[in-house]
């Protein structure tokens, strides 16, 4: 798939994000909908969160957000535009070990670390909203709600970890492209980037190869299995399920969402 197919999706991606800024744009920002399936949030705690991630800031294409081993001490909260989380070799070779979407954060979990034990590089031009790790711990210690909400977010971070060991390790090939398809469709709905069926792919078939380790000849022929099987159509980028039981049996697949945070009683009383 070519570059221009990457700039296209970039830009519907653009327009999207455009559409959000022309109205109630915090409120509507993808991280902020994440937060709000796991936890309600009053307008002076989203107020507040607003502040201390700031601005809007564009982030170019092919550039490491997150470079493995030097230090990265700051959270970037992702509104628009895709990116990869990956490690490179000595041999050269690439493993994409998780694609960062919108609503996602850039920093989790390597600003935790002494040093980030992975790289991430832009895959599209990007809009994020930036802070240093010490200002988000700061808001932490007077909402604590927000330290729960980002505990909660790094587990489901690590349950797709888990899937993806899965995959390399117990999927055949087949199983590991339709479980990527499924994950992508399900992350990018909860942010409203999908519909109930279909999804427009921010990928090249280059990158999937390096999240699946496959090559791109291998993966081309399982896209296309999974079409002749009736499993899937695709028109470009955009990829629609025409048998999604059937998808989801085949990948084993099941959305990883978190649980809602609890709320102690006593905070109701109050």
């Amino acid at each position: 798939m070519s570059d221009v197919s990457v700039r296209t999706v970039a830009a519907r991606a653009h327009g999207r994000a455009h559409g959000r800024a022309t109205g109630s744009s915090w409120h509507n920002d993808p991280f902020v909908a994440r937060l709000k399936n796991i936890v309600d949030l009053n307008p002076l705690e989203l107020e507040s969160l607003r502040k201390v991630v700031g601005s809007e800031l564009i982030i170019k294409k092919r550039r490491d957000l997150v470079l493995d081993g030097y230090e990265y001490c700051k959270l970037c909260f992702v509104t628009d535009g895709f990116a990869a989380r990956y490690k490179l070799l000595r041999n050269g070779k690439r493993q994409i070990v998780n694609f960062v979407l919108p609503g996602d954060v850039v920093g989790l979990p390597g600003s935790f670390l002494d040093r980030p034990a992975a790289s991430v590089v832009a895959l599209t031009d990007m809009t994020v909203r930036s802070c240093s790790l010490e200002a988000f711990v700061r808001l932490c210690f007077r909402w604590p709600k927000f330290g729960l909400a980002l505990s909660w977010l790094a587990a489901q971070e690590a349950a797709n970890y888990a899937e993806h060991i899965v995959d390399v390790g117990r999927r055949t090939p087949i199983e590991r492209l339709a479980h990527l398809l499924l994950e992508t469709h399900a992350r990018l709905a909860i942010v409203k980037d999908a519909d109930e069926f279909a999804f427009t792919l921010p990928f090249t078939q280059e990158m999937m190869s390096d999240a699946l380790g496959l090559s791109v000849p291998h993966l081309n022929r399982m896209l296309t299995k999974l079409r002749n099987e009736g499993m899937i159509a695709m028109s470009e980028r955009r990829v629609e399920f025409i048998d999604l039981k059937g998808l989801q049996q085949l990948a084993q697949f099941q959305p990883v969402r978190p649980a809602r945070i609890p709320v102690p009683e006593e905070c109701w009383l109050d």
